[in-house]
């Protein structure tokens, strides 16, 4: 390949290259550039952090005492005296059950005043606790939830065991109690006041003994929820603040775990008055309730609302004030900006009159006061490979990836075998596949592959054909036997006879030649040889008989049957060799082999040289118009009509070799 061919094939195939990969983008655009719906923040919020949330637990176990109660004798007398009275001066009714009411309320009111506490004692084993929320920070088990979470005061611990292990001895001192008055029939609203007198009296005078404390987290079984064969795994207890009003924050460690999903810190500055904020955890309505199931109430609950204000509490803590609704079992539960970063921790809710929690006032502990609580211990919150690789599964899921999806949530079942929503995910996408839902693009590899591939093909079947072209053409040029002479250069012939040169203009004056003297506008031409493959354009005297391509009606062609009697061929002072205007670019012009030997056999005797002389030039320019009008020849048949040209000339001079030494007239 010689230069100039490397220099159009490099350009060929720069500009190729370029071309493909212009293809390349505007084909894969397409498969870049579809749009999937909008997933809702809260949906893919929801998503990625739910699998970090567990439900927490606390649980206090012991043998609970109680005495036995007694009446005071002294307070009970007064007690009928001023009912007595009251009755007399018409402030209550005179039935018994007006006066028992009376009584009750006023028993109920001050329990101490009338009852004692004796023996004998009584005994229950009882166990108490309550669920919070807790989320991972760390891959290898540390989690953050809220202080009042782990810990539980006296008064409150005697209060819940009162709630949740004494309603058995309440119920039977209430109905003791009820069954002292002789002949009286107490309704439910009777009873419920005197089971409240016990209830007083019992959480008062109560005793725990071997009070056994335990924390735990109750993870969520894969796919999902939890049922009866659920273990909790036992959390330590690393750290604890003060509960709220204070410092509301505790962090746990439960060992022997990796690979664990964790979600992000954010910063304080994430968010401002006006933010959405999202809330994730467990509310107790739902933990508590029995209508629901076990396996669908511990699922994390997703409520959001408007950021209202920064607060300061009299300790000189901070907290954020939201609309987000909150519940009882949502204490200690992650908040979580737009960008799905942890800015706090949800403590606590405002609590009416009646004990009832309102759902659109909650307060949430800042997120600079979690991360001071973390350095203290040394715990540097870090993201865990299967939290990486879930969330790279759950974009290409969310935008119907699913072959791309389904890869990575299972490597993600395989980190964390016990992974809560995994295993559905896994089904979903392959449903999804099933169902010719997937949109997965092809991978770009295989597009630049394929416009690597076609750019490899197209070049090398241009090269191959630039080859093929060159090697015809070698072809041609190897048929020859001896070069071309140069035109103005000499012309041997084949016996030996010397040429002339050729005379360069539109026509010269007559002038000897090889000792011949040519006619006016007559001008010598040199021939190529047979076996030659640069022919000269040509024009002769003589008939020019069609090739095996010869089309008589071809445009621009023209061929003279008949000129005009010359007399013998030997008076010819040009014979055996041909004629060509000099007006330009060389053109090929198919000899014919004529019969020489008829045609100037035919010519008068009496024909002049200026009558030859006319008949070339008319002949000439014929040829001429002739030559300007056809079209390029093919160059092989232009090879064997020059070589039959040659045949012929060798034959004509064999025939009349006089004419080599004839002298034309002056």
């Amino acid at each position: 390949m010689d230069g100039n061919l490397r220099k159009y094939f490099g350009r060929l195939t720069g500009g190729m290259a370029a071309t493909a990969a212009f293809a390349l983008l505007v084909v894969a655009a397409p498969a870049s550039a579809d749009t999937v719906d909008e997933v809702p923040v809260g949906t893919r919020l929801a998503a990625r952090t739910h699998p970090a949330v567990q439900l927490t637990s606390i649980t206090y176990s012991g043998e609970v005492v109680v005495p036995s109660s007694q009446a005071k004798e002294a307070a009970w007398d007064q007690l009928t005296n001023e009912a007595t009275r009251a009755v007399l001066t018409g402030k209550i009714p005179s039935d018994e059950r007006s006066i028992a009411k009376f009584l009750f309320q006023r028993v109920a009111a001050d329990v101490d005043r009338y009852l004692r506490p004796v023996g004998p004692e009584r005994t229950v084993k009882a166990q108490v606790g309550g669920m919070c929320t807790g989320w991972w920070v760390t891959p290898d088990g540390y989690m953050v939830t809220g202080a009042h979470c782990v810990e539980m005061s006296d008064e409150e611990l005697s209060q819940t065991f009162a709630r949740q292990a004494l309603e058995k001895f309440n119920k039977q001192d209430a109905k003791d109690m009820i069954n002292a008055l002789r002949n009286f029939e107490a309704d439910k609203e009777m009873i419920e006041l005197v089971q409240q007198i016990y209830v007083t009296f019992n959480s008062t005078h109560l005793e725990i003994r071997g009070l056994r404390k335990s924390l735990s987290v109750l993870q969520s079984l894969p796919g999902g929820g939890v049922d009866k064969t659920a273990k909790e795994v036992p959390a330590e207890l690393v750290s604890v603040g003060e509960s709220y009003p204070g410092k509301d924050f505790a962090l746990l460690k439960v060992n022997g775990r990796q690979n664990l999903p964790t979600v992000p810190l954010g910063d304080d500055a994430d968010v401002q008055t006006g933010d959405t904020l999202y809330i994730s955890g467990f509310p107790g309505l739902v933990t508590n309730t029995p209508w629901f199931s076990v396996e669908s109430k511990l699922d994390p609950a997703l409520t959001e609302g408007p950021y209202n204000a920064k607060r300061t509490t009299q300790e000189g803590v901070p907290y954020v004030q939201t609309q987000a609704p909150s519940y009882h079992g949502n204490s200690g539960g992650p908040v979580f900006s737009r960008a799905g970063k942890v800015v706090g921790m949800l403590i606590a809710g405002t609590v009416s009159e009646n004990g009832e929690a309102s759902e659109n006032e909650s307060f949430v502990l800042p997120v600079s006061i979690i991360k001071e609580k973390l350095n203290e211990k040394n715990v540097r919150p870090a993201a865990s490979l299967t939290t990486t690789k879930y969330n790279e599964a759950l974009d290409d899921f969310f935008q119907r990836h699913y072959k791309d999806a389904l890869p990575k949530f299972r490597e993600v079942q395989a980190l964390f075998p016990s992974h809560p929503y995994v295993a559905k995910y896994i089904t979903d996408s392959q449903q999804a596949i099933s169902s010719g839902k997937d949109e997965t693009p092809q991978p770009l590899w295989l597009w630049i592959a394929a416009g690597a591939g076609a750019l490899v093909v197209a070049g090398g079947g241009l090269l191959l054909l630039i080859l093929m072209r060159r090697r015809r053409k070698t072809a041609f040029s190897a048929q020859g036997q001896s070069p071309s002479p140069a035109y103005g250069g000499p012309y041997f012939q084949a016996d030996g006879g010397g040429g002339y040169p050729a005379q360069v203009g539109a026509g010269y004056d007559r002038q000897p030649v090889n000792g011949h003297l040519l006619p006016q506008g007559r001008q010598p031409q040199s021939l190529p040889p047979a076996n030659g493959h640069r022919p000269g354009r040509t024009s002769g005297d003589h008939e020019v008989p069609p090739s095996r391509d010869f089309d008589p009606q071809r445009p621009g062609v023209r061929y003279d049957r008949q000129r005009p009697d010359m007399g013998d061929d030997s008076q010819r002072p040009d014979a055996g060799n041909d004629l060509q205007r000099l007006d330009g670019a060389t053109r090929y012009v198919r000899p014919a082999p004529s019969p020489y030997g008829q045609q100037w056999s035919q010519a008068a005797p009496g024909q002049g040289q200026d009558q030859v002389q006319s008949q070339v030039q008319s002949q000439g320019q014929v040829q001429g118009q002739g030559q300007a009008g056809s079209g390029a020849p093919d160059i092989a048949d232009l090879e064997r009509e020059i070589a039959e040209l040659r045949r012929q000339l060798q034959h004509r001079q064999l025939q009349h070799p006089q004419v080599q030494n004839r002298q034309p007239e002056a």
